[in-house]
């Protein structure tokens, strides 16, 4: 037998093998030799000293923490992408969140509560015992939670131009957010849609630049403002707001997604230096001058550039000329969507100004990669200690390090005082578009109404998305609401016929019905699954409205949508027509303003095109085609 003779190559690869493993394990060491040798805290260290003032606390800290504690602050995870619990205070993660749909696995208000407890237990057995961040989408009130108080989409809150009861909206989503131990909603929406094809309209106030900045600067007071000492000690902070998406959201192009199934979501937005300053900035002042402690950064491109590579937009105009002193956090994947690989990629949206990355999943490899940029020298630690101090300053201003998680009862969610909120906030927002021969309100002595159409019954369509799921859910399983069948019902009473059939199917022959009332729209959607060529109502809603016109005497359309949709082929046989949005948990609203116990207020926040061929519209109401829309931005009857 022949003796196996190793070649030169072989021998080299084998002893770069070694060498390689030596490193990687002597680097292993190391970083454990530095979190063990690293000195643990007293009692009498300053960052936990509550009296002291907060800058004097985080430089403290700073001074305290190694490299990689520093960029543990740095990443927000998705919860389920925890591989186990001792990750948390191992990596030194700085903030947790629930994606879209990410629920504990008891979806009830005690389970969110023990979950997040459990999650901010965890990060307080780190070295230096800094309480994570853990944040959700309460973009309508705490819409994670089953039984939670459902408040109309902001596109709803946009037809109210009330700031007072904005600030109320967000005060109660507040409470609502913080009875389940959380501290941070991913919210205001400050875009300023131009195009209804987009699937993200309701998501916003209005296409108004100043609008926006009336309303989300009250949105922010709202969740902000600490109104509550007995329960947030000395927080200054009640619930962190996030003022997003920065910038030029909204106004994308049509067909410019990177995204093979969206069409607008995600787009490009034209690199408009003007339009920067006079549209797309003023809502993102307004929320620094109240105060806002976190940015979110927009998915869409600016010009070449996604947003999360600009140091111009992120660090020159954001941070330097608005004086914005939190923190800037990149939204789901945004970073990894700047060109490059995971390590190239983190290294150019930090170097622009991200302070903290939505991973949302991979944050051993992120730690990594930016651990070693730092020592190569790509990324400097002067940048490095700017993010997390802009990401402690908003800790200690929550009160994070001074006491356990404040306690908020849980009895808040969906409080009679909430729902009566919501309801409230449902009948300012609706719009009166059409009133033939003043049928609305409806008359005393109507006794006879026929019911329709897909919305009429359904609380999942009230509700629309980033309700329990992300995508919202279709039909009536969902707990807490009253459907606007319901509260048409229960209002007209026993001196009433009420009839409801969702597809208006009444005899043909026999009694005709005063007031037939078509409640119709949308089915739910967020994000770029929402993005329509041609957003209109479905044909079985456009068949429901035909038959109530053939047994009904008058007929009222209530149109249930994230936008204004295309109806000017069908609108001119309608009797009466109201713009009810996404109205949320409480249909009685809608009830309130259809009889006249409550009257029209609401006007449109946007315009209502004709057909597609005015979009996009401009900041001044100017179509595409410069042909006047069905309805302009302000429209509104009223009685």
């Amino acid at each position: 037998m022949r003796a196996f003779n190793m070649n030169a190559k072989a021998k080299y690869a084998i002893l770069f093998v070694v060498l390689l493993l030596c490193f990687v394990a002597w680097r292993v060491f190391i970083s454990a030799l530095e979190r063990t040798s690293a000195p643990q805290p007293s009692e009498n260290t300053l960052y936990l000293n509550e009296s002291a003032p907060s800058e004097m606390r985080i430089d403290d800290l700073l001074s305290s923490m190694t490299l990689e504690e520093k960029v543990g602050q740095m990443a927000l995870v998705e919860k389920n992408s925890v591989r186990r619990m001792s990750d948390i205070p191992a990596y030194g993660l700085g903030a947790l969140l629930s994606g879209a749909g990410a629920k504990p696995e008891d979806n009830t208000i005690a389970g969110w509560d023990t979950m997040v407890s459990d999650f901010i237990s965890a990060s307080r057995e780190s070295r230096l015992g800094i309480p994570i961040l853990y944040g959700v989408d309460a973009v309508h009130g705490h819409g994670n939670v089953p039984g939670a108080t459902i408040f109309p989409h902001f596109i709803g809150l946009g037809a109210t131009r009330n700031p007072v009861l904005v600030e109320k909206v967000a005060r109660a989503t507040a409470q609502e957010v913080a009875a389940t131990g959380i501290r941070w909603s991913f919210s205001p929406t400050l875009d300023l849609p131009r195009d209804i094809r987009w699937g993200r309209v309701y998501e916003a106030f209005s296409d108004d630049p100043a609008l926006t900045a009336l309303l989300g600067r009250a949105y922010i007071s709202g969740l902000q403002n600490n109104t509550d000492p007995l329960s947030f000690g000395t927080s200054n902070i009640f619930v962190l707001g996030t003022a997003k998406h920065f910038i030029g959201v909204g106004t994308m192009t049509w067909g410019s997604a990177v995204n093979k199934e969206y069409k607008i979501d995600q787009g490009y937005t034209p690199p408009d230096e003007q339009a920067l300053r006079l549209e797309y900035l003023p809502p993102f002042k307004a929320a620094v001058d109240a105060g806002v402690q976190s940015i979110m950064i927009g998915l869409n491109r600016w010009g070449t550039l996604k947003l999360s590579e600009s140091r111009y937009l992120l660090t020159t105009v954001l941070k330097e000329e608005l004086g914005f002193d939190g923190f800037a956090v990149s939204d789901w994947y945004g970073v990894y969507e700047v060109p490059g690989n995971d390590y190239r990629s983190a290294v150019t949206a930090i170097n622009a100004g991200i302070d903290m990355v939505m991973l949302p999943f991979d944050y051993k490899p992120f730690i990594k990669n930016v651990l070693y940029a730092v020592r190569t020298g790509e990324i400097s630690e002067e940048r490095i200690d700017d993010a997390v101090r802009r990401i402690l300053r908003a800790k200690f201003a929550l009160g994070l390090f001074d006491a356990d998680e404040p306690l908020f009862p849980h009895g808040v969610i969906g409080s009679p005082a909430h729902r009566a909120l919501a309801r409230e906030a449902v009948a300012q927002s609706l719009v009166l578009l059409k009133n033939d021969e003043d049928i609305l309100p409806i008359s005393a002595d109507t006794k006879h109404i026929r019911i329709a159409g897909s919305a009429a019954d359904n609380l999942g369509m009230q509700m629309g998305a980033w309700t329990v799921e992300w995508q919202g859910v279709d039909g009536n399983w969902l707990s807490g609401g009253t459907s606007i069948l319901e509260g048409i019902g229960a209002r007209a009473g026993a001196r009433v016929t009420v009839e409801y059939d969702r597809a208006g199917d009444f005899p043909a022959r026999g009694e005709i019905a005063e007031l037939g009332i078509a409640i119709v729209g949308e089915k739910p959607y967020a994000e770029g699954v929402g993005d329509r060529e041609y957003p209109v109502l479905p044909p079985e809603d456009l068949d429901a409205i035909k038959k109530l016109q053939k047994t009904c005497k008058k007929v009222t359309v209530v149109i249930v949508s994230g936008r204004p949709l295309f109806v000017a082929n069908e609108i001119g046989s309608w009797d009466a027509v109201v713009a009810a949005w996404l109205p949320g948990s409480e249909g009685s609203g809608v009830a309130d303003v259809l009889f006249g116990d409550v009257p029209f207020t609401g006007t449109l926040s946007l315009p209502w095109p004709h057909h597609s061929a005015q979009l996009p519209i401009t900041s001044d109401g100017t179509t595409a085609d410069r042909t006047p829309p069905l309805f302009p931005r302000s429209f509104g009857l009223h009685y």
